[in-house]
């Protein structure tokens, strides 16, 4: 099944045109990688692999993204409603404290949450393991190069021992699906190795006629008896030898070695074993040649739609590793530094999912552990939505498409969560998820409470919709929708202080405030986001509904309680936007969440343009939050900062983002950074980042939230004096080409299907133009 999932998508990629490069784009190294955070990450949406280049001993992690621990649970407490009266009760009295205890007590999940085997963890497949040995002296490298193109997503790396030169081609391929090394030397007779295969657990290891095997089964939390998994790699030499020694492929005087790694799970696919194994026989069939030319051309059709310019200031001329140090020093002499991490964020995109597969998750689909941190799930109160901020501008909706079917499985355990907590209709999700659709709150009520996760990603799902104009997906997923916001249209309440319906009990995500009688809480009524959400996916759903003309008596009631919510914002006597009802003191001013601001960024709430003051308020919240924090803090105030058309302000942070660092410690706090092989660090390592600041590059570009196309609008200094854009799309299904000079378009082209009519933002002006038919 899931093998012709990918063949669908395969054909689907080759009808779109792709757009050819400027110039290469490509990380490149001097030395193998010294940590795994140095690797170069490979994939093709299902597997992934991260080769670190060795000399002596390669290790190259490999990946699956359906590979996981754990298994589906209930951990719906269904005497919670129970408590909610008196939990209320204590919110409307200002006793938030005692209101918090009472939810830790009765209106958390059943057992130990993420914390337990069950959750389950997004694990690394195992590790191949190549030992060379060279003839001769013993001799130190020279001329050692390691690269990653972006343009083909294939990785090298070379080098010359003792007079012989030695290159190896690593890529995951978009053809025949699976991993590929092929390793040659430029004299015959010269690669002997020895090649493993390994897992830290539950792992056996054969060998039979010249393959290896790895298999095992996962722990599920109860029996033992979880996702199956197998790994299975040949080699093909021309010249020498091979044997199987001790679980080993011994290979001896060979001149080329083309290794075949075919892997795969039972996640959604019963026929996995012979499956594997179909995969592996055709990749080894197909001439290496015609499959590095197939691969190619897959990746392509989705690479090649976007061409980024931002100028000729580069220092393409330094490793990478030594570039993110120059970036620091002298970025006006890279400009070409943005360029390369922006298409590096599509090619991540590209590379850790597919359709019909499962969404990138907190590490995309590279992990190098068994227990990843934070289980490499889906965080809902930001993360996992902004793993796909970029998709959409960045011409590559369908990535879309793998979430909207993990928030649709998620609905019949989200309306169980619904009427076990909140005797509400609808669906709801938390703060987290997995592969097996948890929806409960999570095991502390100072996180875990927020129930703004089903909402948000709503918007995710809408804005696939607004970017393609594809009715029949919307009709698909408005069920979606419309469950959402039945849960919180049923489980509001009237605030008596202000009279507004609001959410209770909640949560700012995993922010905290400090009460009158100066203990901390994180529980109350309508947090500002909440109300943003609420209303954000109030108007979407009125919209789909009066689209297709369905549902007109919840489309009524929906309009009628809009005006019952709080506004999108309220402006405290400090000139903040306040988090909460109540203006409440912050444990932590400089906290790394600014979920208030979701009205401002995902969401088009709050504009410069159409709510000045809220947007000044925006403006004085961001400034006393600070620039700092985890990777992915830094990228979301940069996507707001451009919002706000502060694009100076939006390069600072971009800068901040950039900083090379090697730290993998646990962080919540300031630091964040770039490790050298441009994955982002929390620290560790989280690829929310990498997406954001992706989507932060393209913000800063283009705009189309405000019911208009606005180019250039929070351009920065050091990118004035020239550039140029390709392919580009905007909400509307529009695909748009411009370029600029000094700050002002020189020149533009907006295509769309059918010619139409759009309002642009051109040079600081208003126009109505029209379109032209697709190229």
């Amino acid at each position: 099944m899931i093998n012709k999932l990918f063949l669908t998508w395969a054909i689907a990629c080759l009808s779109q045109a792709g757009i050819a490069q400027n110039r290469p784009l490509r990380l490149w190294y001097n030395e193998p990688a010294t940590t795994w955070e140095g690797a170069l990450p490979l994939g093709n949406g299902r597997l992934g692999m991260t080769p670190d280049g060795g000399v002596s001993t390669e290790t190259i992690v490999l990946n699956d993204i359906t590979l996981w621990s754990g298994s589906p649970q209930d951990a719906n407490n269904y005497e919670a409603y129970k408590s909610l009266p008196e939990i209320r009760k204590l919110l409307f009295e200002g006793k938030n404290d005692q209101a918090q205890q009472l939810v830790d007590k009765n209106f958390i999940c059943v057992g130990p949450g993420s914390g337990g085997p069950r959750w389950g963890c997004f694990q690394m497949l195992g590790a191949l393991k190549l030992d060379y040995t060279y003839g001769g002296p013993a001799a130190t490298p020279t001329n050692y190069r390691r690269t990653l193109s972006l343009d083909s997503a294939i990785a090298t790396s070379s080098y010359t021992i003792n007079g012989i030169t030695y290159r190896k081609e690593y890529f995951t391929s978009f053809s025949t699906d699976v991993d590929i090394i092929r390793v040659s030397a430029d004299k015959p007779a010269s690669i002997s190795c020895t090649i493993s295969i390994d897992r830290p657990e539950r792992r056996t290891i054969t060998t039979d006629n010249n393959t290896l095997k790895m298999e095992g089964r996962l722990d599920n939390g109860t029996d033992g008896k979880g996702m199956r998994y197998l790994a299975k790699v040949q080699a093909v030499l021309k010249g020498g030898s091979q044997r199987t020694e001790d679980g080993k492929l011994v290979i001896s005087n060979a001149t080329e070695v083309i290794l075949y790694v075919s892997a795969g799970t039972d996640f959604n696919d019963p026929d996995y074993v012979a499956r594997t194994t179909r995969l592996l026989t055709k990749a080894i069939a197909q001439p290496y040649k015609t499959e590095k030319k197939n691969h190619i051309t897959g990746y392509q059709r989705l690479f090649n739609r976007v061409v980024l310019n931002l100028g000729p200031e580069s220092r393409e001329d330094l490793p990478t590793n030594q570039r993110l140090i120059a970036f620091q020093k002298a970025p006006q002499r890279d400009n070409g530094m943005a360029t390369l991490f922006y298409q590096f964020g599509r090619y991540l995109s590209i590379s850790s999912t597919r359709v019909g597969l499962l969404p990138p998750n907190l590490q995309g689909l590279w992990a190098n552990q068994i227990h990843t941190p934070w289980n490499g799930d889906y965080h809902l109160d930001v993360n996992v939505e902004m793993n796909h901020w970029p998709v959409d501008v960045s011409n590559l909706s369908e990535l879309d498409l793998p979430l909207a079917r993990l928030v649709e499985e998620m609905v019949p355990n989200g309306s169980k969560t619904a009427k076990a907590y909140y005797q509400a209709n609808g669906w709801v999700a938390h703060v987290i998820t997995n592969p097996w659709h948890f929806t409960e709150p999570g095991e502390s009520a100072s996180w875990g409470a927020a129930k703004s996760g089903s909402g948000w990603l709503c918007n995710n799902l809408w804005q696939y919709y607004a970017f393609t104009n594809d009715t029949t997906y919307l009709r698909r997923i408005y069920p979606v929708l419309k469950g959402a916001a039945r849960f919180y249209k049923d489980m509001l309440i009237r605030d008596p202080a202000t009279g507004w319906l609001v959410t209770s009990p909640s949560s700012s995500p995993e922010n905290s405030f400090v009460l009158p009688n100066g203990n901390h809480a994180s529980i109350c009524m309508g947090p500002t986001i909440d109300n943003q959400i609420t209303r954000e996916l109030y108007d979407n759903v009125i919209t789909a509904s009066g689209l297709f003309h369905i549902d007109k008596a919840f489309r009524d009631t929906l309009k009628s309680q809009l005006p019952q919510l709080p506004p999108p914002a309220r402006i405290a006597p400090d000139g903040r936007v306040m988090e909460w009802l109540e203006n409440y003191p912050e444990t932590e001013p400089h906290h790394r969440h600014i979920s208030h601001l979701y009205g401002l960024y995902p969401a088009s709430l709050i504009t410069p343009d159409s709510t000045p003051d809220l947007a000044e308020a925006c403006k004085k919240t961001l400034d006393a939050r600070g620039d700092d924090g985890p990777s992915w803090s830094i990228a979301y105030k940069m996507l707001m900062w451009s919002r706000l058309y502060d694009g100076n302000r939006a390069y600072r942070l971009f800068k901040y983002l950039m900083r090379p660092t090697f730290a993998t410690n646990i962080n919540y706090g300031a630091g964040g950074g770039i490790y050298p092989n441009l994955f982002s660090a929390g620290p560790p390592f989280q690829i929310d980042a990498n997406f954001g600041g992706a989507a932060g590059i393209a913000e800063m570009l283009i705009q189309s939230h405000a019911g208009y196309i606005n180019l250039l609008p929070a351009i920065p200094d050091e990118w004035r004096p020239e550039g140029e854009v390709k392919g580009l799309k905007a909400r509307g299904n529009y695909i748009v080409d411009f370029k600029w000079k000094n700050g002002k378009i020189t020149s533009y082209h907006i295509f769309s299907k059918q010619s139409r009519t759009l309002k642009l933002k051109l040079n600081g002006k208003v126009l109505t133009v029209k379109t032209s038919p697709v190229r």
